[in-house]
């Protein structure tokens, strides 16, 4: 379920989520946002909406460096630490064969960079300036991609890849929501 989708441009990172919950052949549209921000940050999640709900309503994100050249090793460490610590109190981190992992992954804008964090905590970046997660992630990339160069917005990019996700993945739907931190 879900897709989420982010694009890194000029100083700025864009995010856009859908709205389905899903369970086996079951679809709900949820009035509960995907896509939000807190402090410095903007977040969008893909699988547990308990994990989303945690990193919405209960995780306290430390404040990044100042210093940019900082970054990666902070959030790979000090931010990863305290996720990893907010899920687990709240009970969105498990053992699955001796490796802590959530039902969730995570896409975080941070200083102008777009972050991925993957479900066993790792922290990525695509040297594209975009990304998508959720199971919508390969038509919202293939809009990503097909629209770079184009002169759009970003906005109306993260719009074409939410509406190509839609489309062509059976657990993604509208209503949309798109922010920018």
């Amino acid at each position: 379920m879900t897709v989420i989708s982010g694009i890194a441009e000029q100083g700025r990172v864009i995010l856009g989520g859908d709205s389905a919950g899903v369970a086996g052949y079951d679809l709900t549209v949820r009035s509960d946002v995907k896509v939000f921000a807190s402090g410095a940050y903007v977040f969008g999640f893909a699988g547990s909406f308990r994990a989303g709900q945690l990193l919405h309503w209960s995780f306290q994100p430390p404040e990044p460096p100042s210093d940019a050249a900082l970054l990666d090793g902070f959030m790979a460490t000090t931010w990863v630490d305290a996720l990893r610590a907010a899920l687990s109190d709240g009970g969105a981190a498990f053992d699955c064969c001796g490796t802590e992992s959530t039902g969730a992954a995570f896409l975080v804008g941070v200083r102008g960079r777009l972050l991925e964090i993957d479900s066993d905590f790792q922290v990525g970046e695509s040297a594209d300036g975009y990304a998508a997660i959720g199971c919508g992630a390969g038509p919202a990339l293939g809009a990503l991609n097909a629209t770079s160069g184009l002169g759009l917005t970003a906005e109306n990019r993260i719009s074409s890849a939410l509406l190509a996700a839609e489309r062509h993945s059976a657990g993604v739907r509208a209503p949309f929501t798109i922010i920018s931190g």
